[in-house]
């Protein structure tokens, strides 16, 4: 018997970008590498607002970056992220609080379909095409009736609060627990650190396949 997976705390928004790229990146990686994935739907408005920090596109230069860098990322991240027309009003006046009541609404009630579901909400802010979470429009349904239910409410907050605790002040967010220590690391851009913290071999955003590994 191998050793038991350590696990990896994912915390993302959907608004996110940078935690589409690190989302999938662990999703890849949850099969190569001993981990045991837990996916952690929060809200980035709050962790913004308890650490006083400011979303990057509502500074000039940090967005026009985020613009050329997003672009770069995608193609190698192999993620097909792409500008919403209407950035602002979809990303600054929108916002993220019905999408990630609905993901916590899937959670807790069908966890094994969060992952597909969390893609495609991505795929519809970040993307230009759409992919089918292959859930029946009477279950969606009922994940939307329950947004606004105080369990989905507080569960949501709650994980937002463990993120702030961790000392989130943006998304996405990595928590390896190692050896009994909480390790918090910011951004996609840490997943060469997070193999060397675990143990295990970064082999870049997409592993190949484990027949080309052998």
């Amino acid at each position: 018997m191998g050793p038991l997976p350590r696990t990896l705390e994912l915390f993302y928004d959907v608004l996110s970008p940078y935690s589409w790229l690190g989302f999938e990146v662990l999703c890849r990686y949850q099969h190569v590498w001993n981990v045991d994935l837990q996916l952690r739907p929060t809200l980035i408005a709050g962790i913004m607002k308890d650490s006083g920090n400011k979303p990057p596109a509502l500074l000039p230069r940090k967005a026009q970056y985020m613009t050329q860098d997003l672009r770069s990322l995608g193609q190698h991240f192999q993620v097909p992220i792409q500008f919403p027309k209407d950035f602002f009003s979809v990303i600054l006046e929108k916002g993220s609080l019905s999408a990630m009541r609905f993901l916590t609404a899937v959670h807790l009630e069908c966890p094994e379909m969060l992952e597909k579901v969390s893609r495609e909400l991505w795929m519809r802010v970040w993307s230009r095409a759409a992919e089918k979470a292959g859930m029946p429009a009477e279950q969606a349904q009922r994940f939307l009736e329950k947004i606004s239910s105080p369990k989905v409410k507080n569960q949501l907050k709650e994980t937002t609060e463990t993120a702030c605790k961790y000392g989130a002040f943006g998304l996405p967010v990595t928590v390896a627990h190692v050896d009994g220590q909480s390790h918090m690391l910011f951004g996609s851009d840490r997943m060469e650190l997070l193999a060397h913290l675990l143990g295990e071999k970064w082999m870049g955003p997409v592993p190949p396949a484990p027949s080309a590994r052998l």
